[in-house]
């Protein structure tokens, strides 16, 4: 096995990883989020589902150059990939700005969530590992759509932490403002990556 199949197989093993455990995440977090009443909950379980086709969308471009061997045969599917990424990202953003914002509005209070708290702590020690591992590899095939990728799972890393910050200060002080804030802090980002990811435009050193 050449070294490029060999980082083609590590890259199509990360992201069904990805794929197993954000459908995991997904179906755990919009649980938890109904029994809580918790919007920023349900939001972190829709941003899991996103993730879910972003990965499923560059598995599918990495298994087509398993397949064919040839890298420069699928330029096309390539970019196919990375728009994908970059719109969930831009749709992403789009969601968390106006969810963050209508819960500042109201004042929503979402009852406290154990179960939300302790899923939240896993994902923020298991994503940074998964997103590091993406990019590494990303970066070694040339795959645009990778890097990207892995740029969306160190996001959803950050979205555990202000989730977790903000479940945590909820519960323990009630400042029900936490979350909304934090997560409106970061919708920048997460539509800058989304625009980079869809113009094509991710640095390659």
């Amino acid at each position: 096995m050449t070294s490029r199949n060999r980082l083609l197989q590590r890259g199509i093993r990360l992201e069904q990883a990805s794929v197993a455990y954000n459908v995991v995440e997904a179906v755990v977090a919009l649980a938890a989020g109904t029994v809580a009443s918790s919007i920023a909950l349900v939001g972190f379980g829709l941003d899991s589902g996103i993730e879910t086709l972003a990965a499923v969308v560059v598995l599918m471009r990495l298994r087509d150059e398993s397949r064919t061997g040839d890298p420069d045969a699928h330029e096309a599917t390539e970019r196919r990939a990375e728009r994908v990424v970059g719109g969930t990202l831009l749709a992403l953003a789009v969601y968390v700005s106006v969810e963050a914002v209508r819960n500042l509005v109201t004042r929503h209070t979402p009852e406290a969530s154990p179960v939300g708290i302790a899923l939240t702590a896993v994902s923020l020690v298991l994503m940074p590992f998964l997103a590091w591992a993406k990019y590494r590899t990303g970066k070694a095939l040339g795959s645009r759509a990778l890097v990207a990728d892995s740029k969306e799972t160190l996001i959803c890393s950050y979205l555990s932490l202000t989730l977790l910050i903000g479940l945590t200060l909820n519960a323990w002080q009630g400042w029900w403002w936490a979350d909304p804030a934090a997560a409106l802090a970061m919708a920048p980002y997460i539509a800058y990556e989304g625009w980079e990811a869809w113009r094509g435009e991710h640095d390659h050193d």
